[in-house]
């Protein structure tokens, strides 16, 4: 019998055994020619990688904290919004795609005044 990580084949005909018990004295039996198969799952290792082992720019570039620069953000226009602080009419506004590309931008604005908030599209 023949171990390929956590599946094991029949050394006969090759057919995939029954799950292994773990236990090297159990005999699994094939299904289809009917051989017996010592267990050899206490043979199987398994193994595991460090993600630093295969580095990867987007890897690399994904952090909880995301920065976007003040060069990604749109030119600043005015909009026909109403500040909730102030009353004014007409707010300035720039938009930035903050989440992932299939969702809507961040909308945020700026009032003469000093108040400032965000809306999600």
């Amino acid at each position: 019998m023949s171990a390929v990580g956590s599946l094991v084949f029949c050394t006969d005909c090759g057919n995939l055994l029954d799950s292994s018990t773990g236990n090297m004295n159990h005999v699994l039996v094939c299904d289809c020619c009917g051989a017996d198969n010592q267990d050899a799952a206490s043979k199987t290792s398994t193994t595991k990688s460090n993600p630093a082992n295969f580095p990867s720019v987007l890897r690399q570039q994904r952090s909880v904290i995301q920065k976007v620069e003040r060069s990604d953000m749109k030119n600043t226009t005015y909009a026909q919004e109403t500040c909730s602080e102030c009353g004014r009419r007409e707010v300035r506004f720039t938009s930035a795609q903050l989440r992932g590309a299939d969702e809507g931008s961040t909308i945020f604005y700026a009032c003469e005044c000093g108040h400032k908030w965000n809306t999600n599209n």
